[in-house]
């Protein structure tokens, strides 16, 4: 039998890194931990874990320093990494890898580190990225997603940034996901309903509406009550095109193993846009920022007349990668918007492609006087920090005016893609509402960016919530508002 096929022991593992701090430079492992889990009873089989002293220890920077506490001192006597190499590859190779973000970020870092000293890097079985799996199955009821945020919620201590820490803490929090999804499952229509994250309940009260409805829009789409409530998650949106599951019904929460044929091997990637300046959680930020609820019912998003200005502010957070970003605050949390009956006055924009030549896809909405005042405060604190960033870029203000008469002010709301190989689908929620009736979620089974205009047509109506991303890219810069969720009116 081949070796692969007997390893049946899934890998979760961490690798703590440098932070480049220059152009041009890559990251350097710092330290790598891993245990093996029984997929059947969920506990810990072997541990290992090692220091690694980088090629270049002047790489060990004091923004590295912070994110992680490992040293230039705790590296200078541990062994290279060529020094571990068999380690590393027996404990990964022909195994089902698990951990959080390492579709993005830990796998790459492994196969750079291979490649470095002239190896092959090994191969998984299959891989679990627990970021990906518990945004799809548990939602985003515990915030953004990030392992320090998802292990506050469930009480299980702050997370060290150490390898194995951190991978004992993943291996718990899964535990607990998997827990209470079981239970929801138990009895749907109660714990479902009663626990779901705030961020999935509908703007009218909350409650489930009547199951079983489907409507034909078009070959590629159909309509999904809002409040659609599966039977097995407690999270109520209904999913447009799942990358991760392959097959939900009578499944077993704790059973490890099912989930090998549930996630795909393939990292998750943002199109060209969003790429750089990504907003999705990732756990090796440092921003501790989280969304309030306004009255809109839709956790973390304010209407205009309920942000404050004077309580408005714009600060830096560190990125892994090393540089900074700027947020925007409100009362000193990330300052989401949500406005109603927005009129669109320009459809879904394909001028401008993404790397895989798919379209940007953004539209053009008429902006009301008090969406506007809010959006030029954010304009002002965001660019006076821009500047002293010392970035070249040009600045673009995030409300557009014309100087006309007949030309009132407009923003430009951009509807991003999540891809999947050759795979693409909207990262936003896309609703349609008809007079009388509840929003029912539009489900896409493919790409179609003409299909979609179709829906944006001038003079429609739109209920938009979104996110307020300050950008900094290809010598232009400003904060792009970016769709997290659009309910379209029938005119």
């Amino acid at each position: 039998m081949d070796k692969m096929e007997e390893r049946s022991e899934i890998v979760f593992f961490d690798v703590e890194t440098t932070i480049p701090f220059r152009a041009g430079q890559g990251f350097a492992l710092l330290e790598f931990g891993a245990i093996l889990v029984c997929p059947q009873k969920l506990v810990e089989l072997e541990s290992y874990s090692t220091l690694i002293k980088p090629n270049d220890l002047s790489a060990v920077s004091s923004n590295s320093v912070r994110c992680n506490g490992i040293t230039r001192d705790a590296v200078s006597v541990a062994p290279t990494f060529l020094d571990v190499a068999d380690q590393v590859y027996d404990i990964l190779h022909g195994r089902v890898w698990a951990g959080h973000n390492i579709l993005r970020f830990d796998c790459a870092r492994i196969r750079e580190a291979f490649a470095g000293i002239g190896r092959s890097p090994p191969e998984p079985k299959g891989t679990i990225d627990s970021l990906v799996l518990l945004t799809q199955k548990f939602g985003r009821r515990a915030g953004n997603m990030k392992m320090a945020t998802l292990a506050t919620y469930f009480g299980l201590g702050q997370q060290t940034h150490r390898s194995l820490d951190d991978v004992r803490m993943n291996l718990e929090v899964l535990k607990y996901c998997a827990t209470v999804l079981f239970l929801e499952s138990s009895l749907p229509d109660i714990l479902a309903n009663s626990s779901a994250s705030p961020s999935t309940r509908s703007r009218s009260n909350g409650k489930a509406s009547p199951e079983g409805r489907t409507f034909n829009t078009s070959p590629s789409s159909v309509l999904v009550p809002m409040n659609h409530t599966s039977p097995l998650i407690g999270n109520t949106q209904a999913e447009p095109l799942n990358l991760v599951e392959k097959n939900i019904t009578n499944t077993d929460p704790f059973n490890m193993s099912l989930l090998i044929d549930q996630v795909a091997a393939a990292p998750q990637q943002e199109d060209a846009t969003m790429a750089e300046k990504s907003d999705l959680p990732d756990h090796k930020m440092s921003s501790n920022v989280i969304p309030s609820e306004g009255s809109s019912g839709y956790a973390g998003f304010l209407e205009p007349d309920e942000v404050s200005l004077a309580f408005i502010k714009a600060s830096f957070y560190q990125l892994y990668r090393g540089t900074q970003k700027i947020q925007l605050l409100h009362k000193d949390i990330l300052l989401q918007l949500c406005c109603s009956k927005l009129r669109v006055r320009f459809g879904v924009s394909t001028k401008f492609l993404d790397s895989s030549g798919r379209p940007r896809l953004n539209i053009v909405l008429d902006s009301s006087l008090s969406l506007c005042k809010v959006l030029d405060e954010c304009d002002h604190h965001a660019q006076r920090l821009f500047v002293e960033s010392g970035s070249n870029s040009e600045w673009r203000p995030v409300v557009i005016r014309k100087n006309s008469f007949l030309n009132s002010p407009t923003i430009r709301l951009h509807i991003p893609t999540v891809t999947n190989g050759d795979i693409a689908i909207y990262a936003t929620e896309i609703y349609h509402k008809e007079a009388a009736g509840n929003p029912q979620r539009i489900v896409f089974s493919k790409f179609d960016a003409t299909e979609l205009d179709s829906l944006f047509t001038p003079g429609t109506f739109v209920d938009a919530f979104f996110s307020l991303d300050v950008y900094d890219y290809q010598q232009s810069a400003g904060i792009r508002l970016v769709a997290k969720k659009l309910i379209i009116h029938s005119k």
